[in-house]
């Protein structure tokens, strides 16, 4: 395997496995309540434990690979923007209207919600591998 695939699937499966203890493990009650409010001090706090964390993934990966340092901040800050939009319509979604996990409409909230988040760390891997972080 060419190293730069390696270095994009090592970039992926960071970001996924970051994904996975900031959104599963690592949210507090804070993070959750009040969901339906746009500025939320707890959703912007989720979405800064998700930007740390892939600051940590891209300073890992530039010991690695290379990353130039303005890289390790600017991806992750763009990421907090996403996370915390992304986050929020699931939240006004599933709570404004109500929603809980025996309605289908949940899960398909929580599954497109995912889905946007992981489709952000492709976009992520994009941006380093493309050589914007070159």
């Amino acid at each position: 395997m060419p190293e730069h695939v390696a270095a994009v699937l090592l970039l992926i499966f960071l970001l996924e496995a970051k994904h996975m203890f900031a959104d599963f493990y690592l949210q507090t009650a804070k993070m959750l309540a009040g969901r339906c409010s746009y500025l939320h001090w707890g959703r912007a706090q989720h979405a800064a434990v998700h930007a740390v964390g892939s600051v940590l993934v891209y300073f890992f990966i530039g010991l690695l690979f290379g990353c130039p340092l303005w890289v390790m901040f600017l991806i992750p800050a763009l990421e907090w923007v996403v996370h915390y939009h992304i986050d929020y319509w699931k939240g006004w979604h599933t709570h404004c209207k109500q929603l809980d996990p025996s309605q289908g409409a949940f899960w398909r909230a929580v599954g497109f919600d995912q889905f946007l988040h992981h489709v952000t760390y492709i976009g992520m891997a994009g941006l380093w591998a493309t050589g914007f972080a070159q």
